[in-house]
């Protein structure tokens, strides 16, 4: 008779508790679904410096360490920019590995204290173990379009024949952040230098390139020359 009156009891608790592990696996399932998206990089970046750059993007996120791995890049984006020299010393086939740990050990000193967690000083002895620091400089630039998407920004590059000054760069800025190119959101400018161009500029924005370089001016008058003759 008690079993009787206990039965329903029984199976409403049972039913209670499959709810409830349906509900904790569909939490669980959601937290491992939202972890994967957290981690992932917020635009594709491409070529094998791309690769890296995804790769370290993951692993900071993942450890808690994306500013301080942010700024310990940015660091090193700028010894690139002050050492012309530095790319084709990283690229050099007769680096030993007593050379590329002195190599290593420099880059940390540039980088001061910003890497906490030595997430950039285990990237960079991977890099070194697989004959990879000839692609730090890409890297960093990558590593820099990954950040700027994470933060929601657009990057605007501009390529000129020699290096331009701060107040015309702000200008172009101004100009592009008023245009529809911009979207609204905010630009962080990349100014290169490329001697081919010859003179002008090559504006690159989102998906979106505007050349008005002489050497850009030159090839059409050239094949607009070649289609009259």
């Amino acid at each position: 008779m008690l079993s009787r009156q206990m039965r329903p009891l029984l199976l409403r608790a049972a039913a209670r508790q499959t709810t409830q592990r349906k509900f904790l696996a569909d939490v669980r399932s959601y937290a491992q679904v939202a972890t994967v998206q957290d981690t992932k990089p917020p635009v594709a970046v491409f070529g094998l410096d791309g690769t890296y750059a995804s790769a370290l993007y993951t692993a900071a996120v993942k450890t808690s360490a994306l500013d301080s791995t942010s700024k310990s890049l940015a660091a090193l984006a700028e010894v690139f920019k002050k050492d012309t020299k530095l790319p084709g010393i990283l690229n050099a086939p007769t680096l030993s590995p007593g050379d590329k740990s002195q190599i290593v050990q420099e880059l940390q000193r540039h980088m001061g204290g910003l890497d906490k967690g030595d997430t950039v000083k285990n990237f960079l002895k991977t890099l070194s173990d697989n004959n990879r620091l000839g692609i730090l400089e890409g890297i960093c630039e990558k590593f820099a379009t990954i950040m700027g998407a994470a933060r929601g920004e657009m990057e605007l590059t501009v390529t000129s024949a020699a290096r331009l000054d701060n107040k015309t760069l702000q200008r172009l800025e101004s100009a592009v952040a008023k245009s529809e190119y911009s979207q609204g959101k905010k630009l962080k400018v990349v100014s290169k230098v490329n001697p081919d161009i010859m003179g002008g500029l090559v504006v690159e924005i989102g998906d979106r390139t505007i050349d008005l370089s002489v050497s850009a001016k030159i090839a059409k008058m050239n094949k607009l020359l070649n289609d009259t003759l």
